[in-house]
């Protein structure tokens, strides 16, 4: 029997993708939100696909504000997407 994967829906463009494919923006306990590139970090996570317009959609849409349930700052946005151009 094939092993199942697990697929999670990319914030941004809201299709179902195996979940090593996205990358995971998670909110740690402390309130600090980041990517987690590898996917293991402690706190609440949501997915966004690995390019800067499924990132973009997410940020117009206040999707991570609804995944986190919490108002995130424009700076906190810019930082994601200097990580994003930056990391993998």
């Amino acid at each position: 029997m094939p092993k199942k994967i697990p697929m999670r829906q990319c914030l941004g463009c809201r299709e179902m993708k195996p979940k090593r494919e996205l990358i995971r923006v998670v909110r740690s306990p402390e309130g600090e939100i980041s990517l987690d590139f590898g996917g293991r970090a402690n706190g609440r996570g949501a997915y966004v696909c690995p390019n800067g317009d499924c990132l973009r959609k997410a940020v117009k849409a206040r999707a991570l504000e609804r995944a986190f349930s919490a108002r995130i700052p424009p700076e906190v946005y810019e930082r994601l997407q200097s990580e994003m151009e930056g990391g993998r």
